[in-house]
């Protein structure tokens, strides 16, 4: 008798053993995957409900796509400590935060465009401090046709102009200012200032470039707020939403500059909507940070953007570190393939 008895013992031995190991962390572990569980939950109801919000949620969004990779991170271990409804609910949410995201990784599909090749660089010029050598230097090296600049001032103006830019793009529409108020375009094709309405804190100037093969094409060189505080979000919004719009019939328009907004940001999804395609996003890099870059840490968010009208196919895109600004130069070629 006391030997079946021993012998029931030592068969039930594994089955509390394994119990053990599928409570691991014990209840402590479960709430706090599931407090972790509920926080991806509510990014992706921040991001399917379309809506900026206030500074804080500018904020969260604009992590949207760590947020899926810390989701994904969140599953697998999940999983390896068998927490399986925790695990299941967050790998259903990390798959709408992937669906958003990942398809900027990818080349879209382009359609057949017959035209001129345009090179179009932006660059935030960081109050001037970018260094003027390494900025002509780059425009010559990648063929720059035209380049948008932002936060450009009266002494980085000089400075260019003495590093040889008139060589490479002679015709220039400047609109120099203290601090960040700066603008400007120039191009190797002649400029026709176009005057556009719109209530920016940042003048943005824009322009007509008459290109080769009787075509056109409008570029603006854009500098958005950023969203600092509730009050600075509020005016961001707005100057988001004010951003001219491609029209039929007319040459087609690019956004070129510091949107201080990411694609998974509403305000500048509205542009996509109204006629534009990120070009980054196009090229397969739209998940390529371009701020900040002065810091010991790595750039963290893709807050600059070449918008392209969606009548011109895009062909590459590509960033350039530039000495003196804390924001990436973003290069993007596309084919114009509308008559202006």
């Amino acid at each position: 008798m006391a030997s079946n008895v021993r012998a029931r013992a030592t068969r039930r031995a594994p089955v509390y053993l394994d119990e053990g190991r599928r409570k691991v962390g014990g209840p402590l572990l479960t709430f706090l995957l599931s407090l972790l569980t509920a926080a991806v939950i509510a990014m992706v109801a921040l991001r399917l409900l379309g809506i900026d919000g206030d500074h804080v949620m500018v904020v969260l969004l604009a992590g949207t796509p760590y947020a899926a990779g810390g989701g994904a991170l969140l599953v697998l271990f999940a999983m390896l400590v068998r927490r399986w409804a925790v695990a299941v609910v967050a790998l259903a949410f990390t798959a709408c935060l992937f669906a958003a995201v990942m398809p900027r990784a990818f080349t879209a599909p382009r359609p057949l465009g017959i035209g001129p090749a345009v090179r179009v660089l932006s660059l935030d010029l960081a109050q001037g401090r970018a260094d003027a050598a390494t900025v002509v230097s780059l425009i010559r090296s990648q063929h720059v046709d035209v380049v948008a600049f932002q936060e450009l001032t009266p002494q980085s103006a000089a400075a260019l102009a003495a590093a040889g830019l008139a060589s490479e793009l002679p015709d220039q529409l400047f609109q120099p200012g203290d601090g960040p108020t700066g603008s400007g375009i120039a191009s190797r094709y002649p400029l026709q200032p176009v005057q556009i309405e719109t209530p920016t804190t940042f003048p943005q100037v824009t322009a007509q470039v008459t290109l080769p093969q009787n075509r056109a094409i409008q570029v603006q060189s854009v500098h958005v707020r950023p969203p600092t505080d509730d009050n600075t979000t509020d005016t961001w919004k707005r100057e988001l939403d004010a951003l001219p719009d491609p029209v039929d019939g007319t040459p087609p328009m690019v956004l070129a500059g510091d949107f201080n907004a990411t694609v998974d940001h509403a305000g500048l999804r509205a542009e996509m909507v109204s006629g534009f395609v990120d070009a980054a996003s196009q090229a397969g890099d739209g998940l390529l940070p371009t701020w900040p870059t002065d810091g010991r840490l790595p750039p963290l968010l893709p807050i600059d953007h070449v918008l392209v009208d969606k009548r011109c196919p895009v062909d590459t895109f590509a960033t350039f570190d530039v000495p003196g600004t804390d924001h990436k130069a973003v290069l993007t070629q596309f084919v114009a393939t509308v008559s202006g």
